[in-house]
């Protein structure tokens, strides 16, 4: 997982790299059929109401079904974001990656940067943040439950490996 931009780690191995990306049930091919019967039973119901004179009603199909389509489309822009996260033995980086694919990069001593975590008693992780001195940002905001649970354990075993070295 290299690019132009890891030209700083080259003589660096990572003890830990993530990248972390949204959670989407819905594949591209149920997309597809999803929104095949949707059109559909669309189409029926608007001829249906064609044939018995009730012709207004015909848009209001059109509409419904476009901004279903709508919502899905904002829906899956989002799950473009994604997060980038590596520890190594002088630096731990956190590179946030917009759905229009703007990139913002924080970068933490691995000595003085804590990884806090909120919990809730009956939710588990509700957030985790890096932070060191006057820098703060918020990692995997965008995880479920189970792989909130997974990046907490790996990143807190990452960084105590780094600072036992």
């Amino acid at each position: 997982m290299t690019d132009g931009n890891d030209e700083k780690f080259a003589g660096e191995e990572p003890v830990f790299s993530a990248e972390l990306t949204p959670y989407r049930s819905l594949g591209f091919k149920g997309f597809k059929v999803f929104f095949l019967i949707a059109g559909l039973l669309s189409l029926v119901h608007a001829v249906v109401f064609m044939v018995i004179g009730a012709w207004p009603i015909v848009f209001f199909f059109g509409l419904d079904f476009a901004l279903l389509f709508g919502a899905f489309w904002l829906n899956y822009r989002s799950a473009r974001a994604r997060e980038e996260v590596r520890v190594s033995r002088t630096d731990v980086s956190v590179r946030k990656f917009t759905p229009s694919g703007r990139m913002t990069e924080h970068r933490f001593n691995p000595f003085w940067a804590r990884f806090n975590i909120a919990r809730h008693q009956e939710i588990g992780i509700v957030s985790m943040s890096v932070s060191d001195g006057g820098n703060r940002t918020d990692v995997g905001s965008f995880l479920n439950r189970d792989d909130r649970e997974t990046f907490a354990t790996a990143f807190s075993g990452a960084l105590a490996t780094v600072r036992r070295r």
